[in-house]
C-alpha cells in the first residue's frame, strides 16, 4: 500500500492580497513560514520519499520537514501551480487585479487554450497530474509531497470523477469542483494506491 500526502504551501505573499511577478519565485509570509513549520510537525513517522514543486514557495514549504527528516531522498517533479495566465501580462498585479482575466479564463472553458510565454492549458495541467499519478504507481511506503492548490485540485478530480476526455464540459466541471472544494494554506490532502486503484482517504 501507497499512501501519498499532497500538502499545499503556506500563505504565499499572492495569497495574503501582495502584488507580485514571477509565478515562479512567489515567497511564502512569515504566516507561510509558521505553517509550513506547523505541518513538518504532523508527520508521525518518516515519509520515504519527500517531492517538492520547483516553486519557490512550496519548496520552502518542504524544507521544515526536509530539515526535520535529513535522511530522506527529496525529488523535484513538475507538481507546479497551474499558471494560465501570461505573466507579462500579469507582473506587479494582485489577485484581485487579476480576478476578471481569472474568471473569463474560465468562461471560455477552452482546455486547450495557452496565454503566451510561460503558461500552459487545462488539458496540460491535467497531463502533469496524471503523470505524477503514474509516477509513483508500484511505489510502496509513504511519499509526502508538496505543491499547490489547482494542482493537488487536478488528482483529487482525477481521482474522484475519472474523466474519459478533457473537453469543455470537463474543464467547467472541474471549476466548479475547484470552488466548492478548495484546498487551504498547508492542508494536508492524502490518497492511497491498493496496487489496483487509487483511493481517497
Amino acid at each position: 500500500m501507497l499512501t501519498v500526502y499532497f500538502v499545499r504551501h503556506g500563505e504565499s505573499a499572492a495569497n495574503a492580497g501582495n502584488s507580485t511577478s514571477d509565478p515562479a519565485l512567489i515567497p511564502l509570509t512569515e504566516r507561510g513560514l509558521e505553517q509550513a513549520r506547523a505541518v513538518a510537525e504532523t508527520f508521525e513517522h518518516a515519509p520515504d520519499l519527500i517531492v517538492t514543486s520547483p516553486f519557490a514557495r512550496a519548496a520552502d514549504t518542504a524544507r521544515p520537514t526536509i530539515e526535520r527528516f535529513p535522511d530522506v531522498p527529496v525529488e523535484t517533479w513538475a507538481v507546479e501551480e497551474f499558471t494560465y495566465l501570461s505573466p507579462s501580462r500579469c507582473a506587479n498585479t494582485t489577485a484581485a487585479d487579476r480576478r476578471p482575466w481569472v474568471e473569463s479564463y474560465w468562461l471560455s472553458a477552452d482546455p486547450d487554450f495557452v496565454d503566451g510565454p510561460g503558461t500552459e492549458s487545462f488539458a496540460s495541467l491535467i497531463q502533469r497530474a496524471r503523470e505524477s499519478l503514474r509516477r509513483m504507481h508500484g511505489m510502496t511506503g509513504s511519499v509526502a509531497v508538496f505543491g499547490h492548490g489547482q494542482f493537488i485540485q487536478a488528482v483529487r478530480w482525477l481521482i474522484t470523477k475519472s474523466p474519459d476526455r478533457i473537453d469543455s464540459e470537463a474543464m467547467r466541471d472541474f471549476r466548479r469542483f475547484d470552488i466548492s472544494s478548495p484546498i487551504l494554506n498547508c492542508q494536508v490532502f492524502r490518497v492511497g494506491h491498493d496496487g489496483k486503484r487509487w483511493i481517497i482517504i
